[in-house]
């Protein structure tokens, strides 16, 4: 098998490989890796060898079974079909193809089905929908979403790598000459993610309101989301406040989050134990705690849902999907 990284120098591509690297499709496969021309012809270790990063195109004339896109939306739009013409697996994590009707917007856990061997282009969602549904899905089933008010608290590694070092120098006192945010992040957080559109809100929180609806397949819940940014290298961190339209009981709440593939509870209050960034970094799992009642209004309930944003919210997830397409043994 043959499996291409397309954008694999960036913050997620790096994850990507990781993730390849421990996962049963890359027993005996051939990787290809392809970045930018500043990357071109640099050398990376993938499993015990030395790859050189290629250019898109020479990957493309390879014709790997499955590809991983990280490379923005620019590369593919123009990449991305060309290589599923040629009967490639792609798997994108940019926004660009994630509304689009006809690509699944896939969360395995939740609805890996709406791949079938035909599908040849499937989009990853955005980090903050992907850790909230995943909580969400299985309520969503048991009690019937009405409306979603959800506020994320963004570390810099969503912005990539220019973030990250605007805040580490920052921290070191060092001087910032190209930020990527047009604040300083460090002991700082600004309600800014994304770009600003006409009706207010920014691109990444109308993400977070469309592609809910499209991954749980009910495009009748009520979002409502505001994107915060602040000085956290890794893991995104949500408020989240839920209107069912059943009642529930707190114990079958948590019975059903502790039940939820790839979701780890952390509840107790007490003990000063509730998800956080410190110790969801680096791990595969969405945490979810401080689950109450929402005292002010009848069937509601609040969450706090922690994942590391480059794993779960964008690696993991793509390459399960890729697990995911072996397994069904889609590619012949």
């Amino acid at each position: 098998m043959k499996i291409a990284i397309i954008g694999a120098t960036g913050l997620v591509g790096r994850k990507m490989i990781e993730k390849i690297e421990s996962s049963f499709i890359s027993d005996d496969a051939e990787i290809f890796l392809a970045a930018s021309q500043k990357s071109y012809r640099k050398e990376m270790p993938v499993r015990g060898k030395i790859l050189k990063i290629q250019a898109v195109e020479e990957v493309l004339e390879a014709e790997p079974h499955i590809a991983l896109f990280s490379a923005g939306n620019q590369v593919s739009e123009k990449y991305a079909v060309q290589f599923t013409k040629q009967g490639t697996f792609v798997i994108d994590n940019s926004s660009y193809w994630r509304m689009q009707a006809n690509v699944p917007l896939v969360v395995p856990e939740i609805n890996a089905d709406t791949i079938t061997s035909a599908t040849r282009l499937i989009a990853n969602p955005n980090c903050s929908t992907i850790q909230m549904v995943l909580a969400l899905s299985g309520l969503h089933k048991s009690f019937g979403i009405r409306r979603i008010v959800v506020a994320t608290y963004q570390s810099v590694t969503g912005t990539g790598a220019k973030a990250l070092t605007q805040l580490m120098n920052e921290r070191a006192g060092l001087s910032i000459t190209e930020p990527a945010y047009p604040y300083p992040i460090d002991l700082n957080v600004f309600p800014h993610g994304g770009s600003f559109l006409p009706n207010g809100y920014t691109t990444e929180e109308m993400k977070l309101v469309n592609e809910t609806r499209k991954i749980l397949n009910d495009f009748q819940i009520q979002v409502t989301a505001t994107v915060v940014r602040v000085p956290v290298k890794g893991g995104h961190s949500e408020a989240v406040n839920v209107e069912f339209a059943k009642d529930y009981i707190i114990e079958e709440v948590i019975e059903i989050l502790k039940k939820t593939p790839g979701i780890i509870v952390q509840d107790d209050p007490s003990k000063n134990i509730y998800p956080m960034p410190l110790f969801a970094e680096g791990k595969d799992e969405v945490f979810v705690g401080r689950i109450r009642r929402d005292e002010s209004c009848p069937k509601a309930l609040n969450l706090w849902i922690v994942a590391d944003n480059l794993l779960k919210g964008a690696a993991t997830n793509a390459v399960q999907i890729a697990e995911y397409i072996v397994n069904k043994n889609y590619i012949l």
